[in-house]
């Protein structure tokens, strides 16, 4: 079992500013890739951003045009944690943020796990 713990969010202005982070737990062999996604109401979640691993230092990073140039992934890999850095805020990024983590547990069995999700809400 995985179990992802999400934190940051909440409410800011527009122009304004969050973090959000993830560490992942459990029986954990290898990440092979961590990303957040965002969903509202009666519409299907979407990728925010998401960094795969690929054997380069920094591995391969993905963002969604909605957000590219204001939002920053990164990842520690000694922790098991993303981050998502989020500037230049908009209203149309208000949504419950979704952590996800896929990989290979410790008995050889692969896992793709989500977190519990965290709000952000953006004022105009």
């Amino acid at each position: 079992q995985v179990q992802l713990v999400e934190s940051g969010g909440g409410l800011v202005q527009a122009g304004g500013s969050l973090g959000l982070s993830c560490a992942a737990s459990g029986s954990i062999f290898s990440i092979n890739s961590m990303g957040w996604y965002r969903q509202t109401p009666g519409k299907q979640r979407e990728l925010v951003a998401a960094i795969t691993n690929d054997g380069s230092p920094d591995g391969t990073i993905t963002y969604s045009n909605a957000v590219k140039g204001r939002f920053t992934i990164s990842r520690d890999n000694a922790k098991n944690t993303v981050y998502l850095q989020m500037d230049s805020l908009k209203p149309e990024d208000t949504a419950v943020y979704y952590c996800n983590a896929i990989g290979w547990l410790v008995a050889a069995r692969s896992f793709d796990s989500w977190g519990q999700g965290t709000q952000v809400t953006v004022s105009s």
